[in-house]
């Protein structure tokens, strides 16, 4: 049942992706863990290569409306890279298996991976609810700004939560582009999926090597939410994407809460 429920949820995924232009994606890794049994650690690889695929079919039919922003892309993606590798292959390892002892309970890898997670979502959570970016998006005059290395400090950043927990990190991506070089909502949304599908897929490919992966499951998972994304975007031409994305951000908001609980008190 769980194994149904899980397997449901990846089209759930791609929906949120092609429906509101990214959300989903950070629902990855707990499902991979909680509903599929996929350790933590691993769970972060197969969300790479999830998020990448899921993200690359968003991000082509964003260039085909000509709202991919090539440069943008570049800036951001370079530095991202460099940190996706760093956190890959030396902090991710670095991390002890046994954290913490403290009386009964005990602090392990996975569980730190999973409650930096949760607290990740909490903020991808209040993004989506509030939708900030986007009022200040509404009333900006539409005048890129050219500040290259302003997004340098954003890449990085970026590139070390993809790196470590295998997320998109859209709700990062968007407002940096859309408030330090000002780009148009939609273009912004356009071109943090294609920099997500770039650094997942490094992400992947830096670890490729390190673990056994099940291929089954990764396929299945990621051809489930790529058919989830054409979904959403036909139900987006009928459906009001802001009072969804509020929505979203609640489930989020639940499931963030859910599993801090269940590491912190429950594990």
């Amino acid at each position: 049942m769980q194994e149904i429920l899980g397997y449901v949820l990846a089209v759930i995924i791609g929906v949120s992706l092609g429906l509101i232009g990214g959300g989903g994606s950070i629902l990855t890794v707990p499902v991979l863990v909680y509903l599929l049994h996929v350790d933590p650690v691993l769970a972060t690889t197969y969300s790479l290569f999830i998020v990448g695929f899921t993200s690359l079919v968003g991000g082509v039919k964003a260039y085909i409306k000509k709202l991919v922003d090539f440069r943008a892309v570049s800036l951001f993606g370079i530095p991202s890279i460099l940190t996706i590798f760093v956190a890959r292959h030396f902090i991710l390892p670095a991390i002890p298996e046994h954290i913490l002892f403290v009386g009964s309970f005990e602090l392990k890898r996975g569980g730190l991976l999973m409650i930096i997670f949760a607290l990740l979502m909490l903020a991808a959570a209040i993004s989506m609810m509030y939708n900030r970016v986007g009022k200040l998006a509404n009333g900006q005059d539409g005048t890129r700004q050219d500040k290259t290395f302003s997004l340098l400090i954003p890449g990085l950043l970026v590139g070390l939560v993809t790196g470590l927990l295998g997320a998109g990190s859209g709700f990062l991506i968007i407002p940096a582009l859309v408030l330090l070089i000002k780009l148009p909502m939609k273009t912004a949304v356009g071109t943090s999926l294609l920099i997500i599908a770039i650094n997942s897929t490094f992400g992947f490919v830096f670890s490729i090597g390190h673990y056994t992966l099940h291929w089954p499951l990764l396929f299945l998972f990621t051809c489930l939410s790529i058919a989830g994304v054409f979904i959403g975007a036909r139900l987006s031409e009928k459906m009001d994407g802001e009072s969804l994305k509020k929505g979203f951000g609640w489930f989020v908001l639940v499931m963030s809460l859910y599993i801090l609980v269940k590491e912190i008190f429950f594990h």
